[in-house]
Formats: structure tokens, sequence, C-alpha cells
């Protein structure tokens, strides 16, 4: 059974090995949001993300028990990671299954650690149900990213360190996929200080454990969509739920361009880049979502910072237009001399910067003797957008707004 007395022990297990990561006042963040902010930025934890906490403190009991036959696990992230590094540290084989579509920079993170890496199935479902499989057939031990106490063990470590550094929380904010995080984090925190407010963030394209809590029962969602792949879970497990409902105050969700929003803001203004579902916590308190009062002191886990950079344009660019920094219109105007000219004069008369603009006068889907401009602009904020907005429509440009 998970209590504080198993979590106090995987932090034994972790000394010398994992990090004891910053956590820090967030001055800017809390000026952002009302309230007194402090991160603790698992994002600089060795392997880049808490996930190696509960790997390392599951094959550290396997070991004690004599076990050194091999672990096996299935992930395309972190967990894949904290099981490789683990391994490697106690001398162990480790046999880590990877979605085919897997990146080849997510594969190669693995190999590096030392780790058999073997590409199977079309998504984490397929890849999971053949490591299973794999891992009795060859009598190893499987090692699950959240369904083990061990593991969740090994996260809680996680509410130790932020408790002993700062006693005095009003809430703490937790990521939520499976759930393993914020079970470890939820037994350590009622165990030592129950008036903290526990409170969990999942992104809305991944639903199945916000769900669960609000029905109080293990649910599944037929799929997953969100940049937040870190917590872009399927399934909700009884296991994890069982500890949520004891422990967890509140639970909120955050859409993708909230997520991206918060991913800039970090990046930004407190210079932490962090993956989509580290950036989850910061996503609900910078856009209100916590019942919690203004002034309160909040903790928040950015639990991971392996971002894959190919995306980290579009999350820069998404965050952008949803901080109405960005704006994207499509504008008709008559294909005549003097119509572009007019429209940039408007936007020059406003303060409206152009990033990127684009001139076609051949679609089919235009009328005879019209043309459709795609303009990006640089704004600065919700009222310039405003301005924009009504100097175009008073002058008769038709437009649309993308995003």
């Amino acid at each position: 059974m998970l209590d504080l007395t198993t979590i106090k022990k995987a932090s034994k297990r972790l000394e010398g090995v994992t990090h004891r990561t910053p956590f820090s006042y967030a001055p800017i963040l809390s000026e952002i949001s009302g309230y007194e902010v402090y991160l603790k930025k698992e994002n600089l934890q060795r392997t880049g993300a808490f996930k190696l906490r509960g790997a390392f403190n599951k094959i550290a009991s396997l070991v004690e028990q004599g076990k050194r036959g091999g672990v096996v696990a299935a992930s395309a992230g972190n967990h894949a990671q904290g099981v490789a590094f683990s391994a490697k540290h106690f001398g162990i084989e480790a046999t880590i299954v990877m979605p085919e579509s897997t990146p080849l920079n997510k594969v190669l993170g693995v190999k590096e650690f030392g780790a058999e890496v073997i590409l199977h199935g079309l998504n984490y479902d397929e890849a999971y149900s053949y490591a299973i499989e794999y891992a009795k057939e060859n009598q190893k031990e499987f090692v699950h990213p959240f369904t083990d106490e061990e593991v969740m063990a090994g996260q809680g470590t996680v509410a130790l360190e932020m408790i002993e550094e700062q006693d005095d929380l009003d809430a703490i904010v937790v990521p939520v996929g499976g759930g393993g995080l914020i079970s470890g984090m939820g037994v350590a925190i009622k165990a030592l200080k129950p008036d903290i407010k526990l409170i969990g963030v999942s992104a809305n394209g991944a639903p199945a454990m916000a769900n669960s809590y609000r029905d109080k029962k293990a649910e599944s969602t037929k799929s997953v969509r969100t940049i937040a792949d870190g917590i872009a879970v399927r399934d909700a497990s009884p296991i994890t739920l069982e500890y949520i409902l004891k422990t967890v105050d509140d639970f909120k969700m955050v859409c993708e361009d909230e997520i991206s929003a918060a991913i800039l803001i970090l990046l930004e203004k407190q210079k932490v880049l962090v993956e989509g579902a580290g950036a989850v916590g910061v996503a609900g308190i910078i856009h209100n979502k916590l019942d919690i009062p203004k002034g309160s002191k909040v903790g928040i886990v950015l639990s991971g910072g392996n971002i894959d950079v190919t995306m980290l344009s579009l999350i820069i660019e998404k965050g952008l237009v949803k901080s109405s920094r960005k704006m994207k219109l499509s504008v008709i105007m008559i294909d005549k001399p003097g119509s572009l000219m007019q429209f940039t004069e408007l936007l020059t008369k406003v303060g409206a910067n152009i990033v990127q603009i684009g001139y076609d006068r051949t679609s089919i889907d235009l009328e005879f003797g019209d043309a459709v401009v795609s303009v990006d602009l640089e704004t600065k904020g919700v009222e310039h957008q405003e301005e924009i907005r009504e100097i175009l429509t008073k002058n008769g440009f038709e437009f649309k707004e993308l995003h």
C-alpha cells in the first residue's frame, strides 16, 4: 500500500541520483496571475522530467529483491528515458518498446543510455500490449509508467521536497495524465499537510482522468489529441483513480491554446523551457481556472522539459495568437492598382507590423475582379487588435480572422 513511509524510503533511494530540483518564487507569473507562485522545476531533472524518480525507485526495489534479469517498458517519451537511465545505473538490461512512429531523436535518446529499442505498433496502446507479452515471454519485469506503487512512491518525493522548502503553501497544482505523479504527491501532501489544496490539471484533448474524477469511476476515451503528449493518456487507471479520489481536492482542464500560451510565457518571462504537459498547471493559473483566493501561495509542478523542437515553433505561434500578440487575417479587396497600398497604409496608421503577406487573384472562390490577401500581423494586445478590426471595417474591407 502506498503511504508516507514508502515515499520516504523512495526518497532515500533517490539520494545522489536524482536532482533536488529548484522550487523557486516566480515574480512575473505571480504578478500576472495574482497568486504568490512557486515553480517546482522538474524540467531540470536528469533525463528532463520527474519520471526518473518513479522508474529509479521501482528498479531499485527490484534489485533489492535480487531481480536483475532485466526490465521492459512501453513509452515514447520521458518514462522510456527514466527506465533506460535507471537500468544502466544498476547494470541490468532494459528493453523499451516504442511505437513505429516515434521520432528518431527520442529513439536515440533512449539508446544513449544503453537500452534496446523495439519499434512496434501504430500507437502507444499497441506498443504497450506487445511490451507486456514480451516481458512475460522473456521473463523480465515490466515497469509500468504509473499503475505501480513503487513508481508512484518515487513520484511522491516531489511533494516531500516542495513541502520541506515551503511548508505554508495554500495549494499545489499538478499535471495529470495517467495519475502516477499526483497519486504519489497526494499521499505525501495529505499525510504531511492535509490543509494544502491539491489541484489536478489535464488537457481537454486527453480528458479520461478528469472525466473519471468527475464521475468517480474509471473511464476511457476513444482517442487523445493534445500537444501535451506527456499526459496524453486514453484510459484512466482504477489504481491511480482510487488515490486521486482520496487526495485530490479539485480537477481542471485547459485547452491547446492555453497550454501554448503558458509555454510561451514560461519561455519568455521566466526563461524556462517546458513541454506541453509541464505547462498545464501554469496554463490553469494564468487563465483563472483555479478556484482558490487571489493572493494564495501556490506551488506548480513543471513536470518535464523534453519538448520536440520541431513542434516548438508551432507552439510559439499558437501562443502568440492566444496572447493577442499576433493576428492572422484573410482580407478580400478589389483587384486594382492602389488597393493593397490603401490596406497597408491603414495598418501603418494603427501601428500594426506586417510579418508575412500573400496576394492571390486566381482563387476560384473569388468573385471576378476581387483578390484575397493573407496577412500575419504583430500586435500589441487585445485593444490593439480591436483597433485594427475597427479601421478595416470602417474603410470597407471584408475580412475574417484565421487561427
